[in-house]
């Protein structure tokens, strides 16, 4: 019988936050920055994201729920950009560049990604914005860093995940005893990208803590390449100190990993002797375990091809969830790739509150990932869905620049916001 868990309760306006009355500027695009700072606004921060007046280019880019493209209910930019509020100004309009730094005067953070040298020619970089408001914070998200010899390069994420070594390797175990010819390829969706944005969001908070003992913020300089490297679930730099050589896709001659079976797939990961003869018990077969091709670690890792190909022909025509319950009980690590649909239907993700359903006026409501935490005294907001284009150009000009409305009639004729 499942265990009852009861579920987080959802945080209610007036609970306190971690990140209450920090106020942070997001001036990015896509997934990197935006993911940082919406990791920022689920702990409680006031994030205001800065778009050019025709949007953050993720808007365009799909999945849309309700099929055909629609600017305002982009999934990508609706996940990325959950609790924030949007104003549009075009930072490279004089009057758009000046009401960003009034708005910096005032905030904590700032998070940009415009590029090395970009936003110091416009008047927006560190130096000018922290002689105006030393207390702030203000990280660039660049490619490869604001130094060095590859200092102005531009990269998409396939090149942050090539030049990060994950690519070289990919795309892994199984695909490569299918295919293995194929070249390499990018990890799935923007993952990178996002771990860049986790990786953001710790340096954030490192210097507003530092902050709190100085009184003074610091300039952040975060490479998407470095944040990749330091990650590194695939890298071979992670192998090749072990290993003295190169490790490649087609000789990894690594054992165990991820198996199609009857209703999916399945990893199964034998890396113990402990292991093996679990996995063994579980297959029906203890005399394998003591078959000197797999008795070993070495053995395993030298036959890696014999032994992977016992385990495929095993899975195979068996239900993903039986082998998982079988194996795994046994002492052997496995698991079972969950779909998308089995995962929204989990009772466990249920029963910690992990999805919740917002509303959007463009969207509709739809169900998003929560937060992977749970804080007893400081819980996770999830009380508003992604913003409109320039949603909130009045609430924060007006009320926070202090602008007339019959400017804002006049700077958006002029094409500042």
């Amino acid at each position: 019988m499942a265990r009852s868990v009861a579920p987080r309760a959802p945080a209610a306006s007036s609970a306190p936050a971690a990140l209450d009355g920090i106020a942070v500027l997001e001036c990015a695009s896509l997934v990197a920055a935006p993911y940082c700072s919406k990791l920022l606004a689920e702990l409680g921060a006031d994030v205001v994201k800065i778009e050019p007046p025709q949007g953050d280019p993720s808007r365009r880019l799909g999945p849309f729920p309700h099929g055909g493209p629609d600017a305002e209910a982009s999934a990508l930019f609706l996940y990325c950009n959950i609790g924030k509020r949007s104003v549009t100004l075009d930072v490279r309009h004089p009057v758009g560049a000046a009401l960003l730094r009034r708005l910096a005067a005032q905030a904590d953070v700032m998070i940009e990604d415009a590029g090395a040298g970009v936003m110091d020619a416009l008047g927006l970089g560190y130096a000018a914005l922290a002689a105006e408001n030393p207390r702030l914070v203000y990280l660039s998200i660049t490619p490869f860093g604001l130094t060095g010899p590859y200092a102005a390069y531009r990269a998409t994420d396939l090149g942050i995940c090539a030049a990060g070594g994950e690519a070289f390797t990919m795309p892994g175990t199984l695909s490569t005893a299918l295919f293995p010819d194929r070249e390499p390829v990018r990890a799935g969706g923007y993952i990178t990208a996002y771990d860049c944005g986790v990786t953001a969001s710790v340096a954030v908070l490192s210097a507003l803590m530092q902050r709190e003992v100085t009184g003074v913020g610091q300039r952040i300089d975060l490479s998407q390449q470095e944040a990749a490297m330091a990650i590194a679930r695939e890298s071979p730099l992670q192998r090749y100190p072990g290993y003295g050589k190169v490790v490649d896709r087609q000789a990894q001659n690594f054992f165990g990993g991820m198996f199609p079976c009857k209703d999916g797939y399945v990893t199964l990961s034998p890396r113990e002797n402990a292991h093996w003869r679990a996995l063994c018990d579980a297959m029906q077969r203890p005399g394998l375990a003591d078959d000197p091709r797999f008795s070993s670690f070495d053995a395993r890792h030298h036959n890696s091809d014999a032994l992977n190909a016992e385990l495929r022909a095993w899975a195979a025509d068996r239900p993903k969830q039986w082998i998982y319950r079988e194996v795994a009980s046994r002492g052997c690590p496995a698991s079972a790739f969950s779909s998308v649909e089995e995962l929204l239907a989990s009772e466990q993700l249920a029963s910690r509150g992990f999805f919740h359903a917002l509303p959007h006026p463009r969207a509709g409501r739809l169900r998003y990932p929560g937060a992977s935490y749970a804080m007893s005294r400081t819980p996770a907001r999830h009380e508003r869905a992604a913003p409109l284009l320039g949603e909130h150009n009045a609430a924060v000009l007006c009320g926070r620049v202090g602008l007339a409305p019959q400017e804002m009639t006049i700077l958006r004729a002029q094409g500042a916001i």
